[in-house]
C-alpha cells in the first residue's frame, strides 16, 4: 500500500511596493511635524498675545504709580479720571490694582493681589511681570517699585530707602481669545493645504515612477525571441544601471542561446555521417550470410559507433568550456606535474597499441598553479590524443612539463613528430571542425577547440611551434607550449 503524501501549499512571498514605500517615507515625516507645528504655532501665538497686552499693563502700572505721594509718612494716591479710565474692567477680562505703603498695608485698591515674592532688593521704577492667581483665576501682573525717599525730596540720597508697591492686574481671556485667532488663521489653511500636498505628492510619485511602468510595457511588449539591448537613454539616470544589468543579462542569454543552436547544428551536422554509416553497415550484415563478411560489417558498424560517441562527447566538452557555466567553474590549486603525469599514464596502452613511444618529462619540483581540474584534464587528454592520431608508427610523443621561475611560470609541452603544420595553418586549427587538406587521419576537428576554449577559460595562451627535435624532415612535428602563471616560485618551495 502506498502511502499518499501531499504537499502544503508554499505561501506567496510578501514583495514591497517601492510606491508605497516611497508614498510612507514622503508622508510620515509630514504627518509626524504636523501636529508639532501645530503645538509650536500654538505656543508662538500665545507669545505673540502676550507681548500688545503685557505693554499695555505696563502703561498702566506706570501711570498708577505717578500717582504715588508721601506726606507726613502717610502714602496716598489720588487717581485722576484718567487713571480710573484705564483701570476700568472691559467686557472680557476683569482689572485688579493694588497700592501699598512700605509696611505692606492697603492704600487703594483690590486686597486679593497677591504680594510678590522677592528675593533681590527691589529695583525703585522697574516694571516686571508675573503669572498669579486671584480668586482661583488666572491673572497677568505688572509691579513697579515707588522709592518714596525720591518722592519727598529727590536731592535727598541718604538713609534707608523705603518702597511703595504699585500692582496691576489682568486676567487672560483677551489673550487667550487672540491666540485662538492666530492659531485658527495659521491651522485652518494647512487643513486645506495638507490634502492638496498629499494629491501633488501622490502626482509626483505616480509620474516620477512612471518611467518603471513605461519599460514594463515595452519589456512585456518584445516578442519572445527579441533579446536585442534595452535603450538605457530612454530611462532616468537612476534606472539606468538596472537596465545595464538587464542589458547584460540579455547578452548572456543571447549568447548561451546561440551556443545552443550552434552546439545543436553541429551535432546535427557531425552526427549524419557516422549515423549513416552505421545504418548503412547494419543493413548490410542484415543482408549477409557469409560469418566473416557479417564479422567485418560488424567491425565496421562498431568502429562507427565508436566515432559517433567520441564525436558526441567531444560536441559536450566544446559545450561545457564555451558556455557561462564554465566561468563560474571552481578553480584550486593544483600541482601541474602530477596531474600530467596521471593523464599521460592513461594513454599509454593506446600509445603502444599504435607503436608509439610515448614519453614524460618533468623536473622535481613542485609547480602550483589554480585552476580546474576537470577542464585541465580535458585539454590535456586532447593534445595528448591529436599528437597520438597525427604521429605515425614507431613515431614519439612527449609530455614536458617544466618551470620559467624568472617569469613565474609552469610551462606545459606537448610535442610530436607527425608531419607537423604549416604556418599558414596554424591560425585556423584551432577553430571548430577545420581540417587540414590532405590528411588521412579519422577526427572530428573539436580536439583542438576544446584546447583552445579552457585556455581561454584559465587565461592562458597557446604557442604552436615546429618539433625542433625532429630529425626526419618528412616530420618535422608540432609542439603546443601552455604557460601557466606559478602560485610560488620554486626557490620558495
Amino acid at each position: 500500500m502506498l502511502a499518499k503524501t501531499t504537499e502544503s501549499p508554499q505561501e506567496p512571498s510578501s514583495q514591497h511596493s517601492l510606491f508605497g514605500e516611497i508614498l510612507d517615507w514622503m508622508l510620515m515625516p509630514l504627518l509626524l511635524l504636523w501636529p508639532i507645528s501645530i503645538a509650536i504655532t500654538y505656543f508662538a501665538s500665545t507669545s505673540i498675545a502676550n507681548e500688545p497686552f503685557d505693554r499695555s499693563l505696563e502703561d498702566r502700572v506706570t501711570v498708577l504709580a505717578q500717582q504715588v505721594k508721601e506726606n507726613d509718612g502717610i502714602v496716598s494716591a489720588q487717581l485722576p479720571l484718567s487713571a480710573r479710565d484705564i483701570l476700568r474692567a472691559d467686557d472680557v477680562d476683569n482689572v485688579y490694582f493694588q497700592i501699598s505703603d512700605p509696611q505692606q498695608n492697603l492704600v487703594a485698591g483690590d486686597l486679593d493681589v497677591p504680594y510678590p515674592i522677592e528675593e533681590e532688593k527691589p529695583i525703585p521704577w522697574s516694571v516686571l511681570l508675573r503669572d498669579a492667581q486671584i480668586r482661583n483665576t488666572e491673572v497677568r501682573v505688572a509691579y513697579v517699585y515707588v522709592n518714596l525717599q525720591t518722592i519727598r525730596d529727590p536731592a535727598l540720597d541718604a538713609g534707608e530707602p523705603r518702597y511703595a508697591l504699585v500692582q496691576v492686574a489682568e486676567t487672560l481671556e483677551k489673550r487667550r481669545q487672540l491666540a485662538k485667532q492666530i492659531v485658527k488663521g495659521v491651522i485652518f489653511p494647512e487643513f486645506i493645504i495638507l490634502p492638496i500636498a498629499l494629491t501633488l505628492v501622490w502626482f509626483a510619485l505616480t509620474r516620477g515612477l512612471s518611467p518603471l511602468a513605461a519599460l514594463q510595457d515595452h519589456i512585456r511588449a518584445r516578442r519572445p525571441d527579441d533579446l536585442s539591448p534595452i535603450d538605457a537613454s530612454a530611462v532616468p539616470e537612476e534606472i539606468s544601471p538596472l537596465v545595464r544589468s538587464l542589458n547584460d543579462m540579455l547578452a548572456r542569454l543571447s549568447q548561451s542561446i546561440q551556443l545552443q543552436k550552434r552546439f545543436i547544428a553541429d551535432a546535427a551536422h557531425q552526427m549524419k555521417t557516422p549515423l549513416a554509416g552505421m545504418r548503412m553497415q547494419s543493413e548490410l550484415a542484415m543482408r549477409q550470410s557469409d560469418r566473416k563478411e557479417i564479422q567485418h560489417s560488424l567491425e565496421q558498424l562498431s568502429k562507427s559507433s565508436e566515432t559517433a560517441t567520441r564525436m558526441i562527447n567531444q560536441l559536450l566538452a566544446l559545450a561545457r568550456a564555451e558556455t557561462q557555466e564554465a566561468q563560474a567553474m571552481p578553480f584550486e590549486k593544483i600541482e601541474l606535474t602530477e596531474l600530467s603525469r596521471h593523464v599521460v599514464q592513461e594513454w599509454v596502452q593506446a600509445a603502444m597499441t599504435r607503436r608509439i613511444d610515448l614519453g614524460f618529462e618533468a623536473e622535481n619540483v613542485e609547480l602550483s598553479i589554480r585552476g580546474n581540474p576537470t577542464m585541465l584534464r580535458e585539454m590535456l587528454n586532447n593534445l595528448i590524443d591529436n599528437a597520438l592520431r597525427y604521429t605515425p608508427a614507431l613515431g614519439s610523443v612527449t609530455v614536458r612539463v617544466q618551470a620559467d621561475n624568472k617569469q613565474r611560470q609552469a610551462i606545459l609541452e606537448v610535442e610530436d613528430t607527425g608531419p607537423g603544420i604549416p604556418l599558414s595553418e596554424r591560425t585556423h586549427v584551432f577553430e571548430r571542425f577545420y581540417r587540414i587538406l590532405g590528411t588521412d587521419v579519422e577526427g572530428s576537428g573539436l580536439g583542438l577547440a576544446i584546447v583552445r576554449e579552457i585556455a581561454i577559460r584559465h587565461g592562458v595562451d597557446i604557442e604552436l611551434l615546429s618539433n625542433l627535435h625532429s630529425k626526419d624532415p618528412r616530420y618535422p612535428g608540432s609542439l603546443f607550449r601552455i604557460c601557466f602563471r606559478l602560485e610560488k616560485s620554486i626557490s620558495e618551495n
